[in-house]
């Protein structure tokens, strides 16, 4: 009786060891061929990230860097490259151009929402707000977050919809949701 209470206190301590751990062998998510750090912020990040060397050229030409090297926390919808390209021919050069910054910045600061909006988060919000939550992007304008088929989905007051295609890419200063579309405000 005893060898057999011992085996499964064994066998209960060898899988809650197991499951405690499996956390710690986890990798930082990848995102455009680069490890994400929780421990660095959005800039270095999103700097490392092949799929998105447009997004960091444009944060550049905006001035943005500083406030997205800040404290936070924010949460970013970062677009992808391929984004950028869904755009109407000429649109990316166009937003470059310094004589454009104000609305360049505006186009990248409608991508971003002030605090820590995880997955959890976010779910939690759609599923409280009946299907469909408003968030205050700080441009000043709402996104519109839902979510179909277990994806979530971002609508700007356009009625454009980006998909979040990676989640919770975790920041010391919040998070980014990948998305492959540009919200346009």
């Amino acid at each position: 009786m005893k060898k057999s209470i011992l085996i499964k206190s064994i066998g209960a301590a060898a899988i809650f060891f197991s499951f405690a751990t499996s956390g710690l062998a986890q990798k930082n998510p990848m995102v455009g061929g680069a490890e994400m750090s929780p421990k660095k912020n959005i800039i270095e990040n999103a700097a490392n990230s092949e799929d998105h060397t447009t997004l960091v050229a444009a944060v550049k030409a905006a001035g943005l860097v500083e406030t997205l090297q800040g404290e936070g926390p924010f949460t970013v919808f970062a677009p992808t490259n391929k984004a950028f390209e869904k755009l109407p021919k000429g649109t990316v050069d166009n937003l470059l151009k310094p004589e454009n910054k104000k609305m360049l910045t505006s186009v990248l600061t409608y991508h971003v929402v002030a605090g820590k909006w995880d997955a959890k988060g976010v779910m939690k919000a759609i599923k409280d707000g009946g299907g469909k939550a408003e968030v205050k992007t700080v441009q000043g304008e709402m996104l519109t977050l839902m979510s179909k088929d277990g994806k979530v989905m971002v609508q700007d007051t356009k009625g454009n919809v980006a998909t979040v295609t990676i989640a919770d890419v975790y920041q010391s200063n919040g998070v980014i949701h990948v998305v492959d579309k540009v919200l346009m405000p």
